[in-house]
């Protein structure tokens, strides 16, 4: 089984809620989920399986604490390694709904990256998401509406840890 790393920045809470359910679902320890506000990017070396975790905030921006952490990151060669992204948003948000984590995606690709687990985006309804472009299928990781959809989120992260988990084999 590979090890896998959670990573997640979060203003309300609310991110860090998800990174800790998604860490229950894959059976990884408490010790394995980070803030990145109080975790040197160098973290990410002894893990596999990265999965990062982000809030969209203003006009479609990362969560404040991911800034400095992507930095670091992006001086990293994480060629070998697997990442998946997930992030809370609001569809009212329309125009911008979980842009943060197509800015995370692009982020950890660039560091050689193989990203997995694309999600679909069905029982969401917004007009623009850089996170899944419209002439795509899915998502490029998993998007959340806790503020008008939480009845959706325990089925989406089952579906979205799933594909992480076999990921892990």
């Amino acid at each position: 089984m590979k090890k896998i790393g959670i990573f997640y920045g979060s203003s309300t809470g609310t991110t860090e809620r998800i990174a800790g359910r998604v860490a229950a679902l894959l059976g990884v320890d408490k010790a394995d989920v980070h803030d990145v506000a109080q975790t040197a990017p160098d973290a990410v070396g002894q893990y596999d399986i990265l999965v990062m975790g982000t809030s969209t905030w203003g006009d479609g921006e990362i969560q404040d604490d991911w800034y400095d952490f992507l930095d670091g990151l992006q001086a990293l060669d994480l060629k070998g390694k697997k990442a998946a992204v997930f992030g809370c948003g609001d569809e009212t948000m329309s125009e911008t709904f979980c842009n943060g984590v197509d800015k995370l995606y692009e982020t950890i690709k660039g560091t050689g990256a193989d990203m997995i687990a694309p999600y679909d985006t069905i029982g969401y309804t917004f007009d623009n998401s850089e996170a899944k472009p419209s002439d795509a299928i899915d998502a490029v990781g998993l998007l959340l509406d806790e503020v008008n959809h939480p009845e959706l989120t325990e089925t989406r992260l089952r579906g979205w840890t799933a594909i992480i988990a076999d990921a892990a084999k």
